[in-house]
């Protein structure tokens, strides 16, 4: 399946391997940057730092903030609802806790919503389960052995995010992280144990301890598939493929409800709400910059849209993470996640000739950031479309752990390569980063609520957890964590209003009059719901 100039450029990469693999036997490893040197190559090569790509929102929350210029232009769209033309006088469905998105965090929302005796109903624009959640691939992390505590946890994400995050939540993520742990195992989740029980845990980028724990490299489909079981189970209403469009408040400014779309028919319909759950995931399908994405067809950013239109500020909207190994080649699977995981068991990052150039498990914002200056120095390896990429040197897992060690621990990542005619037993692969997560997001309290009362927020579409870069296994670990606080929460507030308040559509109306008198127009409706990869197409 590879080139011939790319099978000359693996027999540099072999030919260097005995040396390195007797390095990595003896703990010696590329040497780490020093925190100057990574603020420099982030600065230079990071895309969240190219200043044309993003633009000043000139009204909303953040007005004269920076976010990404796509990004802008759908925060800044028209509504895809003509408020006039809206009878909600009407009502479709009625509940008192509706949850806006059908993951990982929305599935668990619902979940603890209800064992807290309120009424749940999910809305999702595709199925049930259709989610990043149901895409990660290496684990999620907790602080739950002997060595490891969440205080060093804690120690770990706020460096990782470069001490930018929002503490009590990262306090909050750390603390609750055994807890979920232990839920999700009694829920059934198969992960990864040893002969006598005790769970299999593993590196990721930028962990001081082996917290990770995994259901070999497919621990989000196993999550899901856990979660959308617990919520069949307790008989939680699903409405599959219907996309809420706009929130809807109260006349007392909360949030009641949202007006949906169904994304077959077009049918607009009326969800009323004591409360509301956003958790409609992240944003790769934007596309920021020109990159490719491991994001799932949906990510198309709906909740900040719905969420800024209502009036909640966000968080940390300019940063986005590029996954430092994304799929470079071959074409077919362009963009495709080649998990952290594949680099905590072994495998090296390399160049051209087989050098190695960066630790490979530097954090997310920092490897990437390496494998990019890599490329622009030439020490990249061309692709199939102009593009480069360099080795990640997958064949070291076996020679470091014996033979079948990739097949049990990532087959899903091998079985995903085997299908191109490559195995990555006995070849390196070609990476380069992909846009991979949302690190900003709405933001939103200890509680999970949102600026906007009874608009509550988990999983992706949340900003501040993360700060500005996410470590592995945390992003699993808080759609359970931020996914049943919402839903808790939710259910609490919900007990709270005997009777739901008049519907309104206002901040709609008073929303398209900032923008006229901000002198935006614009044909653009928001949110745009899925991507059209026709030629020359516009998002549906």
């Amino acid at each position: 399946m590879y080139t011939k100039e790319m099978l000359e450029s693996i027999k540099k990469v072999e030919a260097t391997r005995a040396e390195r693999l007797a390095n990595v036997r003896a703990g010696i490893h590329p040497r780490r940057m020093t925190a100057e040197e990574k603020e420099q190559v982030k600065m230079e090569n990071h895309p969240d730092y190219i200043v044309t790509q993003f633009a000043e929102l000139k009204i909303g929350p953040n007005k004269g903030d920076k976010v990404p210029l796509e990004l802008a232009e759908i925060l800044q769209a028209n509504s895809r609802v003509n408020p006039a033309k809206i009878d909600l006088s009407r009502t479709d469905y009625e509940t008192d806790v509706l949850i806006i998105g059908g993951g990982g965090a929305g599935s668990a929302a619902a979940i603890m919503a209800h064992e807290n005796g309120a009424d749940v109903m999910i809305v999702t624009k595709l199925r049930h389960g259709d989610a990043n959640t149901m895409m990660a691939e290496g684990g999620i992390q907790a602080a739950d052995k002997p060595n490891d505590s969440p205080a060093q946890h804690y120690l770990d994400v706020m460096g990782g995010g470069h001490f930018t995050n929002v503490p009590e939540l990262v306090y909050k993520l750390v603390n609750d992280a055994p807890v979920c742990i232990k839920w999700l195992n009694d829920l059934g989740v198969m992960f990864d144990k040893e002969a006598d029980g005790t769970m299999v845990t593993t590196h990721g980028g930028g962990t001081s301890r082996k917290r990770m724990h995994a259901c070999k490299d497919y621990s989000g489909a196993e999550i899901m598939r856990v979660l959308r079981d617990e919520v069949q189970n307790r008989q939680i209403p699903v409405v599959d493929f219907c996309a809420a469009i706009e929130i809807i408040k109260d006349d007392k400014g909360r949030a009641s409800g949202a007006v949906l779309m169904n994304m077959e028919t077009k049918e607009i319909l009326i969800a009323r709400a004591k409360t509301v759950v956003i958790a409609t995931g992240g944003a790769g399908r934007m596309h920021y910059q020109g990159f490719p994405t491991s994001n799932h067809y949906g990510a198309t950013a709906d909740g900040l849209v719905l969420a800024y239109r209502a009036g909640a500020p966000l968080l940390y909207a300019h940063t986005l993470q590029y996954h430092p190994t994304g799929v470079a080649y071959p074409s077919q699977i362009f963009g495709a996640l080649v998990t952290e995981k594949v680099r905590s068991i072994g495998a090296q990052l390399v160049n051209k000739d087989g050098e190695p150039f960066i630790y490979s498990l530097e954090t997310r914002d920092i490897c990437a950031s390496g494998v990019i200056r890599e490329c622009k120095r030439g020490g990249g390896v061309d692709t199939f479309n102009g593009g480069q990429g360099v080795w990640l040197d997958s064949p070291m897992i076996d020679m470091l752990h014996g033979e079948g060690t990739i097949e049990k621990r990532i087959p899903a990542m091998m079985r995903m390569y085997l299908k191109y005619g490559i195995d990555m037993r006995k070849q390196p692969i070609l990476i380069y980063p992909t846009l991979h997560y949302q690190n900003g997001g709405i933001k939103i309290g200890a509680n999970g609520m949102s600026d906007v009362e009874n608009l509550f927020v988990a999983g992706e579409a949340v900003g501040g957890i993360h700060g500005e870069n996410r470590l592995m296994g945390n992003s699993l670990l808080d759609i359970i964590v931020f996914g049943r606080n919402a839903g808790v929460n939710a259910a609490a507030a919900a007990k709270k209003i005997d009777k739901l308040g008049k519907p309104t559509l206002k901040h709609v109306k008073d929303f398209a009059a900032e923008q006229k008198a901000a002198g935006i127009k614009t044909d653009k409706c928001s949110p745009i719901l899925l991507p059209n990869y026709a030629r020359g197409a516009k998002p549906i």
